[in-house]
């Protein structure tokens, strides 16, 4: 058995706001939050060729993000369904396909009926990248979760797979223990990369 095939269908689980794209100023609250209109969507500079590269290494993409704004009563279901579209459009623009996008409408302190108080999905909860691993067949230690928040980096634990976490402020993450840090998701699908190619490399070399 050569060493490609001893390796499983292999994923990299990314966040969305302060990720892929660029976090807004909300004026109501005097804070960087994520875009309320898909006019505000913008993708981060380098996310392109990020992407770009994860993809042309044989990663599945997904994107899991949590997206409370509608049941916090700051959005419209429709505004989040332009959101989505908007980024769905930068996409294929770039030719990058996703595998699957998982969004959690809920909050526990939300206001609008139906999407309020506690759920199964959303993070820190491993709900969506448990599906995901199921359902695509995937090597959850050969697998990845990027994200900006602790968040993101204990939903990714609990799954089972190794994290970044992204962070171009300073090195301070919560003392939730990431696998690596980097400044963005440039930095991250370097190194998610160059941790793959040593992997191969490792494997081709015991299988000789």
């Amino acid at each position: 058995m050569g060493a490609d095939e001893r390796r499983g269908r292999r994923a990299v689980f990314l966040d969305r706001d302060g990720v892929i794209n660029l976090n807004v100023l909300n004026p109501a609250t005097g804070e960087y939050e994520a875009p309320l209109t898909g006019a505000e969507f913008a993708l981060i500079p380098g996310v392109r060729e990020a992407l770009l590269r994860l993809q042309e290494a044989g990663f599945l993409l997904f994107l899991v993000s949590n997206q409370p704004n509608y049941a916090k009563g700051k959005s419209s279901l429709a505004e989040l369904d332009a959101i989505d579209a908007e980024l769905k459009r930068e996409l294929a623009a770039m030719g990058v396909e996703f595998s699957a996008f998982y969004y959690c409408l809920h909050h526990p302190e939300g206001m609008v009926a139906g999407y309020s108080g506690a759920c199964i999905c959303r993070k820190p909860s491993p709900y969506f990248l448990l599906k995901a691993i199921r359902e695509f067949g995937l090597d959850a230690a050969e697998s990845w979760m990027v994200g900006d928040r602790t968040t993101d980096i204990l939903c990714g634990r609990a799954a089972g797979v190794r994290t970044i976490y992204i962070n171009a402020r300073d090195g301070a993450y919560g003392g939730v223990a990431a696998d690596r840090i980097a400044v963005d998701l440039a930095a991250a699908s370097a190194h998610i990369c160059e941790a793959a190619a040593y992997r191969l490399l490792k494997l081709q070399i015991e299988s000789l």
